[in-house]
């Protein structure tokens, strides 16, 4: 036990040892208080590259002799942890991570089944399927010279807002 306290007391374990300290007061806190914090991630990835960065010295501490080779292990511990605190969050960051909203302007690049008997400059309908796989019927309209017809199947190449509607042309001919 003495070896483990000389090691975690050691430098550049030492350093580590008092922030390990601060995180295990900061959760205990949390803990006993209940404390709502706004940014989960934030917490949560600040301790665990302490932790990690802690052993990490901790190792390189108890493996290398005392002198400059120490200023090595800090540099790697440093890295180390950043890695690894990297890498093990990424799924949290996925979990926490509010969804976007959906856009209309999703549905651009899209191909739409054309669903009014016709599609001008000025009128015209098409059903599109989402990511989900909800399908929506969209108000589209496609250039003077290109009419399309009912059943077929065009392409959403962009989105007018002031409009709202979708700019679409036929997948066969290209225009």
């Amino acid at each position: 036990m003495t070896e483990f306290v000389a090691a975690a007391l050691a430098f550049p374990t030492v350093l580590f040892s008092l922030l390990v300290l601060v995180v295990l007061a900061y959760w205990l806190t949390v803990a006993l208080v209940g404390l709502d914090f706004d940014a989960p991630v934030l917490p949560v990835s600040i301790s665990m590259f302490v932790v990690v960065t802690w052993f990490a010295a901790l190792v390189g501490t108890v493996l290398t002799p005392e002198g400059k080779l120490r200023y090595a292990v800090l540099a790697g511990a440093l890295l180390v942890g950043a890695l690894v605190t990297r890498i093990v969050l990424i799924p949290v960051r996925n979990w926490t991570e509010p969804e976007k909203p959906a856009s209309r302007n999703d549905f651009v690049g899209r191909t739409a089944i054309v669903r009014t008997t016709r599609v001008t400059e000025n009128h015209g309908q098409a059903e599109v399927t989402a990511d989900d796989g909800g399908t929506a019927v969209v108000q589209v309209r496609a250039a003077k010279s290109t009419e399309l017809t009912a059943g077929q199947t065009a392409l959403i190449f962009d989105y007018d807002a002031e409009g709202e509607f979708f700019w679409v042309v036929d997948i066969t001919t290209g225009g």
